[in-house]
């Protein structure tokens, strides 16, 4: 147990502060302060001695400089097991501090406002702070080191509990508390500076990645894994991540793979005409455009309602009581509905029908964007892959002919795709970037008619897609993310009833696969961008 007798509190966040610094007081600790946390505690008649009192030196600076001092550090970082330290600090006339509570400047509120100011941003880089908390933490068998108001009742507990003293254990957990909070903190201020000084440098040589626990996961992909969700600091566009749960118990590891899956699936459309995405395992099994929200969600559904059963749902406009009703349709039921928001008349439906309120999610995602220019990470066993978002579009087609050039699309085909097929083409192109590599998609008449997904071999993901279109496929048009290694994917493709195919091309076999497509009268668009997604 380590006693604690003196105690430096400097903090910026002063939620629970006064209590914290009255218990303090009361189990006859001295407390040392300086500037707006020195005020709050005088102004609630708490005695504090100043810093400056310590030091010998006032603030300087505008506060920059006050506790960047020996009279300071040296009381902090005197390891008391060692008599040589301790007799330093008599030789100096300098007494041990015992407890460092430190929360530092708001620099993740400064720079998450839309008006602020690189010189503002740079005001509210804490280095006083760090510096104190850093140097409490490392010296953790003789100081106690508290960065987060929600910690000061237990430390006050264990204190009244030991006549004054902390235990090794608490000091410790302490300690690794704090590293944790200034690695947070100094990631912040690293990835805010290199945006606003190094925007070309996407893959720096050392990254670092703040991330905050927003909740713990029951289990994780399956029951005997542990999991929990993080997110990124000042995150704002449209995500699961800033999602607003309105209704349902918590979603587990796999909702919330399969929820952003759909919503990013759905952004697609942000613009578009009312649209409807379902997923079942992170592919889509349903998607379809529509005039009207609720013939989007019903001909979502129809596209393959064994798999929609039990699968998550995203639509691009507000949920209102129509769109409701056909929701919850018999003999169907969704984990999860992710939409803009959710109008007051349609709540009761979603959430008061039999078999249907107590285990459906409602997450409301604001206004959807297209999908934004970023970084993505991925895990691996022992390190972490980083590659920007595949946020490439291709814009809706206005005619097949004024379109092709500006789109970058090179039709390598003798027949030109009509206007019609063009138009599902790049629907179908939309949605198999969200499919599972090798990835095949089959559309007609705005929906989603056939998917291939995550096949070993391409033909097979063909294939598939047709076995799932059954007649439907007759008519449709097909995209491929990757280019066709052999011919036989036309072959079979047009055995379905396949039109029109959109792929990126770049086989060394694109000729024959042209001359298959020639010889059996389909059109054919390169677009010369491959959207694998593994």
């Amino acid at each position: 147990m380590r006693q604690i007798r003196r105690a430096l509190l400097s903090v910026s966040d002063k939620t629970g502060l006064v209590p914290f610094a009255r218990a303090l007081h009361e189990m006859d600790v001295q407390i040392i302060s300086t500037g707006g946390t020195a005020r709050t505690l005088g102004e609630a008649g708490i005695p504090v001695l100043p810093v400056e009192q310590v030091t010998g030196f006032p603030e300087m600076m505008e506060g920059r400089v006050k506790t960047l001092h020996p009279a300071i550090h040296a009381g902090i970082l005197a390891d008391r097991r060692k008599p040589e330290h301790l007799q330093a600090l008599r030789d100096a006339g300098i007494e041990p501090i015992d407890l460092v509570c430190v929360n530092l400047y708001p620099f993740e509120q400064t720079v998450a406002r839309p008006d602020v100011t690189l010189d503002e941003a740079i005001e509210n880089i804490d280095i006083g702070g760090p510096t104190m908390v850093r140097a409490a933490a490392k010296n953790h068998e003789s100081v106690a080191v508290v960065v987060d108001p929600a910690d000061y009742e237990a430390i006050v507990q264990e204190m009244q509990a030991n006549a004054g003293a902390l235990s090794r254990e608490t000091r410790r957990r302490l300690a690794a508390k704090a590293f944790a909070h200034t690695a947070f903190y100094d990631a912040q201020i690293s990835a805010y500076l290199r945006e606003q000084f190094m925007p070309e440098t996407l893959f720096p040589a050392e990254l670092t990645v703040a991330l905050r626990r927003a909740q713990d996961l029951r289990y994780g992909e399956n029951p005997h894994q542990q999991a929990a969700f993080y997110r990124i600091p000042n995150f704002t566009e449209p995500s699961i991540a800033t999602a607003r749960q309105i209704h349902g118990k918590e979603l587990s590891y796999n909702n919330l793979l399969d929820c952003d899956a759909a919503l990013e699936l759905v952004k697609e459309f942000a613009t578009d005409r009312p649209a409807c995405v379902i997923i079942k395992h992170t592919n889509p099994c349903g998607v379809a455009v529509a005039d009207s929200l609720p013939e989007a969600v019903e001909r979502a559904r129809m596209a393959d309602p064994v798999s929609a059963f039990g699968g998550i749902m995203a639509l691009n406009r507000a949920v209102d009581a129509e769109t409701a009703e056909k929701i919850t349709a018999p003999n169907t039921f969704f984990e999860c509905i992710i939409a803009p928001a959710f109008a007051k008349d349609a709540l009761p439906i979603l959430t008061e029908k039999k078999k249907w309120g107590a285990n459906l999610r409602l997450l409301e995602v604001g206004e959807l964007t297209p999908p934004q220019p970023g970084l993505i990470l991925r895990g691996l066993t022992g390190g972490v892959l980083v590659q920007t978002r595949d946020a490439q579009l291709l814009k809706q087609a206005q005619s097949a002919e004024s379109q092709l050039v500006s789109l970058g699309l090179t039709v390598v085909t003798k027949r030109q795709p009509t206007d019609e097929e063009l138009e599902q083409l790049l629907f179908a192109w939309k949605v198999v970037k969200h499919v599972k590599s090798n990835a095949i998609v089959l559309a007609k008449d705005w929906v989603i008619v056939g998917v291939g997904a995550g096949q070993m071999n391409r033909v097979q993901s063909v294939r598939l897609a047709a076995e799932a279109a059954g007649e439907r496929a007759k008519g449709s048009v097909l995209a491929s993310d990757a280019f066709f290694p052999f011919p036989d994917n036309i072959e079979v493709a047009a055995i379905a009833g396949v039109t029109a195919v959109i792929q990126p091309g770049g086989s060394v076999k694109d000729q024959e696969v042209i001359s298959a497509a020639d010889r059996l009268g389909l059109a054919m668009v390169f677009t010369g961008i491959r959207h694998f997604r593994h």
